[in-house]
């Protein structure tokens, strides 16, 4: 009788063991640096926490890119000033805005931070940038097509209210600014 309900007793633990780990797995809450994060509000964040140092340091922030790359998730600013900027320019940015991230942006995951000058396929990413370099060549990507096509190259004519001219061969064409996904001086 004694074997018997120490068998019972052995097998019921058992089972209660087992409960007890099947529902600590289910229930267990999923830790914030596996939530899935939008690459533009990431991009937006940072954007928002760049401009004033790149402003205090005589800088303009040209763009921010935050995508996943062979390596990894890179977060790209890309920083320019009228004469040009150096290495002592992107390292002075890289280690100020690494501290800043390190405070603001704990939960997005591993990434590796990149300061850059924009080169000579200088992005085109805020509206002011269209009219500055009108007269120059320019690939313009769009979100939807635009009478069958996404993909646009040509000289840049300038803006006009909310749209882009580009001068494309002997025709013109004419795109909202709000269907423009990437844009860049094409050399």
């Amino acid at each position: 009788m004694r074997k018997r309900a120490i068998a019972r007793f052995c097998v019921l633990r058992a089972k209660l063991e087992t409960k007890k780990k099947y529902n600590k797995k289910k229930s267990r809450p999923r830790s914030r640096a596996h939530k899935p994060v939008s690459e533009q509000k990431v991009a937006g964040l940072v954007r928002s926490l760049a401009e004033p140092l790149c402003a205090s340091e005589g800088l303009e922030l040209v763009e921010v890119e935050y995508q996943r790359e062979a390596n990894g998730r890179i977060l790209r600013l890309y920083i320019d000033k009228p004469d040009g900027i150096n290495l002592n320019d992107c390292v002075g940015v890289s280690r100020q805005m690494g501290d800043i991230l390190d405070v603001n942006l704990e939960d997005i995951g591993p990434y590796s931070l990149e300061v850059t000058s924009p080169g000579p396929e200088r992005p085109l990413a805020k509206y002011e940038d269209f009219e500055k370099f009108r007269g120059s060549r320019v690939k313009i990507k769009t979100s939807r097509p635009l009478n069958g096509q996404k993909n646009f190259t040509g000289i840049l004519e300038g803006t006009s209210g909310e749209q882009v001219n580009l001068q494309s061969g002997e025709k013109s064409i004419v795109i909202p600014y709000k269907d423009i996904a990437k844009a860049r001086l094409a050399e």
